[in-house]
Order: C-alpha cells, then structure tokens, then sequence
C-alpha cells in the first residue's frame, strides 16, 4: 500500500476520477434541467448521460480507468483488480468530484430553471423495493459491459469501450428514467441530493448500484470469464504489491544494477508467498511477485523459496 500512496500515477487517477465526475454530472444534471424554451426528453437525457460518459472513458481511461462511479469500484474491488486503498480514494474523489459539479453547475443556473437540480427521485408508484431491484438491474447491465469491455485477455475485434460503455449508460436511462429517475451511480444521486438538501429514499441509490455492480463482478470474474491470477497474486492487488508481469524483467534488471553499485545489498526474488521476520522483530509477508535487497536481514540468513538476481 504505502509503495502505491507514494506512487505520482496514483494521485494523477485519483485526480483523473475527481475531475472526470465533476464534468459527468456538470453536463448529465445539466441536461436534465427544465429550461422553459424546451423541456428535457427521456431520449435527450439518456443520450447526454450516455456521451458524457463515453466522453470521459476515452479522455480519462488510461489514466485511472474511468470508474466514474463508486458502484463500478466497487465491484472492480471486489474482483480483485484495483487495490482495497485505489477503491478508498476513488470512491473519495467521486464523492467530492460529483459534489463540485453538482455545486457549479447550481451556481450558474438561475432558481426557476435548477429546480431540484434533476435529484433522483421514485415516480410512477414505484415503491423503495421496486427501485432497488430496478436501480440493481441497470447497475447489473452496465457493469457487466465495463468488464467485458475492458477485459485485456480479450483477442477478439472489442471495438471502442467508449462507445459500449457510454451506450449502456444510455440504454439505462432509457428504461430507468421512468422509475427513479436512473441512477446506476451513488455519486450521481449523493451530490445533488447533498446541494438541495433532499434524502428521501436516498439509500436506494447506492444499495440498489452497489448490489448490481457486485453481482455483475461475482458473475463476470469467477462464472462467465474467471482470472487465471493465482490467489497469492489477487491478493497482492488488493494490498497494492502487485506487479504486472511485463514490468517483472525491468525491475529485475534495476535490482541488478543496485547490486553492483552496492555490493552489500544482495538481491533477492521471491517466487512465493512466505512470511519472515526482520531482526528488528517486524513481520514481513512477501508474493512471488516482491524483489527485496537483503541488507535488513541478517548476514548469511536464508530465505525459503528464493533465487539470486
């Protein structure tokens, strides 16, 4: 975790996330506002949402991944690729990025037009429990296609993750809109919510999103595509201490080049997970995926499992 904190591509994600929301609902909320000269559409509102996203998945997606939306997180974390402390300050970031955008966009529209600021809300008779199942089923939809979407074990013609991504989003709106207005995103309902003070029903728009973008994960990840990481490699990703194979040689030749320039620190690789403690008393737990220089250990003290870089 720490070596990921301490890491500049971290906060530019985590950065990438707070602006990347604040620009999704600044334009999503802002197209569902009641302009007098031309009241919104369902199909005008799902096609916003829809290109704000798609928009935003191909200027922010190598940055951070584009979540956008803690519910996406969510179930990322739960199918063991991002880290639990990557989930943390995403989700941080959404909230507050969300906060900002709904906060703008209030600011620059006048009273008779932002209304309730486009909070969702249930309509139609829909009762709390139908909108959790609702609000569950788009959230189901769209996370399934972000996974497979984004899925780099793929060989086959993917075509543009925008483009699909943003289209889910729409094709909620579509349907959603009629019952609760369409979340698929606890940060899209929190922020308005927050700025014009309105709560009622408000746990359906982040129990609905979370539960369907965790089933979405639990079926994409270990049912339709399952990884092939080994356990000790998924938990590493939680704890933020993987290291992806192609970085593996790289990082093997730095050490290396450590080891010359420093002869007293020996390095060593670790081909599986062992636990160990330093002469200081700490406990360590390393993956096969860990490099470390043995000048903490005590000299001429061996390591089960291990090779010399």
């Amino acid at each position: 975790m720490k070596r990921e904190l301490c890491s500049w591509a971290f906060w530019r994600a985590v950065f990438a996330e707070f602006l990347a929301t604040l620009i999704f609902l600044f334009f999503g909320l802002g197209s569902a506002l009641r302009w007098p000269a031309a009241l919104p559409t369902v199909l005008q509102i799902a096609l916003a949402f829809g290109l704000v996203i798609g928009t935003l998945v191909q200027s922010v997606g190598h940055v951070s991944g584009a979540h956008i939306n803690p519910a996406v997180t969510i179930a990322f974390l739960i199918g063991s690729q991002i880290s639990i402390m990557r989930a943390f300050f995403y989700i941080i970031a959404q909230l507050l990025g969300g906060l900002a955008g709904a906060g703008i966009l209030y600011g620059v529209v006048s009273p008779n037009v932002r209304g309730n600021l486009a909070i969702n809300t249930l309509s139609n008779n829909t009762t709390p429990g139908l909108a959790f199942v609702v609000e569950m089923i788009l959230t189901f939809q769209l996370v399934i296609c972000i996974f497979a979407s984004t899925d780099s074990r793929r060989n086959d013609n993917v075509g543009s993750p925008a483009i699909s991504i943003g289209l889910s989003v729409t094709l909620g709106h579509l349907v959603g809109i009629y019952f609760t207005g369409c979340s698929m995103n606890p940060a899209r309902s929190f922020a308005p919510a927050v700025v014009v003070r309105y709560f009622n029903n408000h746990w359906v728009f982040w129990i609905g999103p979370i539960a369907g973008g965790l089933v979405a994960s639990l079926i994409y990840n270990y049912i339709l595509y399952p990884s092939m990481k080994s356990r000790s490699d998924k938990l590493a990703i939680l704890l933020g201490t993987y290291v992806e194979e192609e970085c593996w040689t790289e990082q093997i030749e730095d050490h290396r080049k450590h080891s010359l320039e420093h002869p007293d620190h020996r390095c060593i690789v670790l081909d599986s997970p062992i636990s160990d403690t330093l002469p200081n008393g700490d406990s360590i737990t390393f993956t096969r995926k860990n490099i470390y220089t043995t000048n903490s250990f005590i000299p001429g003290s061996k390591l089960p499992h291990t090779h010399e870089a």
